[in-house]
C-alpha cells in the first residue's frame, strides 16, 4: 500500500466519523490530558494493518507515541498486544473506532486467506482474490489478502483484460473479442478469457489468451482442462469454490484459484483498544 493513498483514505474515514469535533473526548478531556492504551487481539488470527495504526494516528499531528509490536502477516493469539499508545487521551479516543474498524476487517481477511491457503496445502496452486471488494476499501482488502499468504488478481478494469461470458456474448465469439483487444492494447497488457466448455477452451487457446479461467467447473474438469492447456498459458479456476470443497482442487495442477469469498464473506477479527 502506498503511504499517500493510505493517508488519503484514512482522512476520508476520519472526516466521516469526526465531522467538526469529537464532542465526547474534547469536552471530557480537552487537549492536555495524557494517558496510555493498548490495542489487543481478542481472538486468534493473522495481523494486517501496522501502517493503519501509525499513519492513522499521525494524521492528528500530535505527540502521541506509538509502538506497534506486531508485523503484517504475523500470527495473533488471543490477548496479544498489537500496539501500545501514549499521549493525548482525546486523540487516542477520537481515532479509536475508525482505526479498529479498518484493522478488524483487514485482519479478518488475512485470517480467512491464511485458512484457505492452509486448507489447499499446495506447492503449485496459488490462492488469489477477485474484484468482489467493498467499494472504497479495495486497496486495504487486497493488501490483507497478501498478508494472509494469498495473491492479488487484477486491481480493477484498468490493469488487465478479462473477457467474461457477457463480453463473449456481445462480441459474438472468444476469437472476435481477443482479436479486438489485441489490435488496441500494448504488449504489457495480459488477456484473460473465462470459459465453461472444452470447445471454448480450445478456442481460447487458439486465440492465444495469456490466461484462461475455468468457470464453475468440477475438480475433475479443472484437472482435465489444465492438462489440455499449453504450459505457456496461465490457468485459473473460479466459481463455486469455498472452504468446504477447496481441498478437492489440490491436485488439479491449476495455477491459481480465485476466491471472491476472501473479500466479501469474511468475518472481522475481534480487536479492542483498552486503557492501560
Amino acid at each position: 500500500m502506498h503511504t499517500i493513498k493510505i493517508k488519503k483514505k484514512m482522512e476520508e474515514f476520519f472526516l466521516e466519523d469526526l465531522g467538526e469535533v469529537d464532542i465526547s473526548s474534547q469536552t471530557i478531556f480537552g487537549k492536555e490530558a495524557k494517558g496510555e492504551a493498548v490495542i489487543i487481539a481478542k481472538e486468534d488470527g493473522i495481523f494486517s494493518g501496522a501502517e493503519i495504526i501509525k499513519i492513522g494516528y499521525s494524521l492528528f499531528q500530535t505527540d502521541l507515541q506509538i509502538n506497534v509490536k506486531k508485523k503484517d502477516g504475523e500470527q495473533l493469539k488471543k490477548g496479544d498486544i498489537i500496539a501500545e499508545l501514549y499521549g493525548p487521551v482525546s486523540v487516542i479516543l477520537s481515532g479509536e473506532r475508525v482505526i479498529l474498524n479498518v484493522l478488524q476487517r483487514m485482519c479478518g481477511i488475512a485470517t480467512l486467506t491464511n485458512k484457505a491457503v492452509r486448507l489447499l496445502n499446495s506447492t503449485h496452486t496459488r490462492i488469489c482474490d477477485t474484484r468482489k471488494t467493498s467499494p472504497g476499501f479495495r486497496m486495504f482488502e487486497k493488501y490483507a489478502v497478501r498478508c494472509g499468504g494469498g495473491f492479488n488478481h487484477r486491481f480493477g478494469l484498468y490493469d488487465g483484460v478479462m473477457i467474461k461470458d457477457n463480453h463473449i456474448a456481445f462480441a459474438g465469439s472468444i476469437s472476435n473479442a481477443v482479436q479486438k483487444v489485441r489490435k488496441q492494447t500494448g504488449h504489457m497488457v495480459k488477456i484473460e478469457v473465462e470459459i465453461e466448455t472444452e470447445a471454448q477452451l480450445h478456442e481460447a487457446i487458439e486465440a492465444r489468451a495469456d490466461v484462461i479461467m475455468f468457470d464453475n467447473r468440477s475438480p475433475e474438469e479443472v484437472a482435465r482442462f489444465a492438462e489440455i492447456t499449453p504450459k505457456s498459458i496461465i490457468t485459473e479456476a473460479s466459481g463455486g469454490i469455498g472452504l468446504d470443497n477447496l481441498p478437492d482442487f489440490k491436485n488439479t495442477n491449476v495455477d491459481y484459484i480465485s476466491l471472491g469469498m476472501l473479500t466479501h464473506s469474511y468475518q472481522s477479527l475481534d480487536i479492542s483498544l483498552n486503557v492501560k
